[in-house]
């Protein structure tokens, strides 16, 4: 066994005397190794947000999004839509007219989402999962449906089984004064409610009803439309798709993907994952700190024992490494004690869930976590930079004692 590594294990695991030296060690080794399990799981739960929101959004919004650059709404051409569908990668295309405007159900109001869409778009099956009541329809017989959130129909107090009272939906005409009380400056469409659904409160405003009823409602052109959705095959590389496609569109439009569309929201998270990170770290380094003088309290005990080696003929490399190598017992074990119970953690959550998010309203019912090696490598990493900086004076300030 190599000399220094023996030595400086007996330093630390002497069974035979427990100084105040050693409980210090002890200590730090416990620090380091709860601060680094808790760098794990918290990093871990910021995944698992990540995560969740991209589950959710992927439940409603499209893989690509053609919108204009400028303005709200644009011109799309039978030519562009069957070059769209021609690109690689593309498996649905769903035309969408979306705006604000008021919902009226019997006497009772509210400003909701509308978004019109093509008929493939229950082709996704992107709701499926998320009906609460009566059914998918937009439109059948000639009779057009509209699918509304919980939100709205809490709002409105819409019951899908009544199909004799209408949701009827108004939007200002264009050139038209503004007034509540001028009844012909809105155009006007009535729909029967077919289905409920609910996903998260970004939604909760959200109708969605046949694109042509949305178009006539806001004054649009047949071929005039606010995006185009773009549903991708499995396994396609979303990245090579969206340049395929806006070499497609040109300059005047702009594709993007789901997390394009939802950018600031991840980039809050990872801010925050950030500073929680550096909150943590800062944890790590205080309890290497403390290895620090423990490391400087046992060469002061030990000034006997290094003349010794020297006199043994021991080189100042040799009792550099053994107290290196001492801090590396202390700061390493605790470290990887650290990984092991944090990744356990993190395991045992996403298998049980025993950590529950606590609101009956809540999308999920335990806080959701998502293990990332990166992560783990970097705390690793993290952990043997500060047991290195910190070892180093104390091991420098033995190899210097005479």
């Amino acid at each position: 066994m190599n000399l220094p590594v023996w030595i400086a294990r007996r330093y630390f695991f002497s069974p035979k005397k427990r100084s105040f030296i050693s409980w210090l060690s002890i200590l730090s080794m416990l620090g380091v190794g709860v601060g680094t399990m808790a760098l794990v799981v918290v990093l871990s739960v910021f995944n698992g947000m990540e995560e969740l929101n991209r589950q959710i959004f992927k439940t409603f919004e499209a893989d690509m999004t053609i919108s204009p650059k400028e303005g709200k709404r644009f011109l799309v051409s039978p030519a562009l839509l069957t070059r769209l569908r021609q690109t690689t990668g593309v498996n649905l295309l769903t035309p969408v007219a979306q705006d604000n405007a008021l919902a009226r159900y019997g006497t009772a109001q509210t400003v909701v989402r509308l978004k019109g869409v093509d008929d493939n778009y229950l082709q996704r099956r992107q709701l499926d999962s998320s009906l609460l009541e009566g059914k998918l329809l937009l439109r059948r017989d000639g009779v057009n449906y509209a699918i509304v959130a919980d939100g709205v129909r809490n709002d409105l107090t819409i019951s899908p089984v009544d199909i004799l009272t209408p949701l009827e939906i108004l939007y200002p005409q264009s050139g038209q004064a503004f007034s509540v009380l001028n009844s012909e400056a809105f155009n006007r469409e009535a729909l029967t409610v077919s289905g409920i659904f609910f996903i998260e409160s970004k939604y909760d405003n959200f109708v969605l009803s046949p694109i042509a009823s949305a178009q006539t409602l806001f004054g649009y052109k047949p071929n005039e439309v606010t995006s185009l959705e773009i549903q991708l095959r499995p396994g396609t590389d979303e990245n090579k798709a969206k340049q395929d496609l806006q070499k497609v569109v040109g300059a005047s439009l702009i594709v993007q993907s789901r997390d394009d569309l939802n950018l600031d929201l991840y980039r809050a998270i990872r801010v925050e994952k950030l500073f929680v990170a550096l909150t943590l770290s800062f944890i790590i380094l205080i309890a290497s700190i403390n290895i620090f003088f423990s490391l400087s309290m046992l060469v002061i005990e030990k000034k006997e024992d290094i003349r010794i080696l020297y006199a043994l003929g021991a080189t100042r490399q040799m009792v550099r490494w053994i107290f290196l190598t001492e801090g590396a017992i202390i700061a390493l074990t605790g470290a990887f004690a650290g990984l092991i119970l944090g990744v356990g953690l993190c395991l045992a959550q996403e298998t049980y869930g025993f950590a529950r998010m606590g609101m009956i309203s809540s999308i999920v019912d335990a806080y959701p976590v998502r293990l990332d090696t990166n992560d783990i490598l970097l705390t690793g990493v993290l952990t043997v930079l500060m047991t290195i900086l910190t070892s180093w004076f104390p091991a420098q300030r033995a190899a210097n004692v005479r």
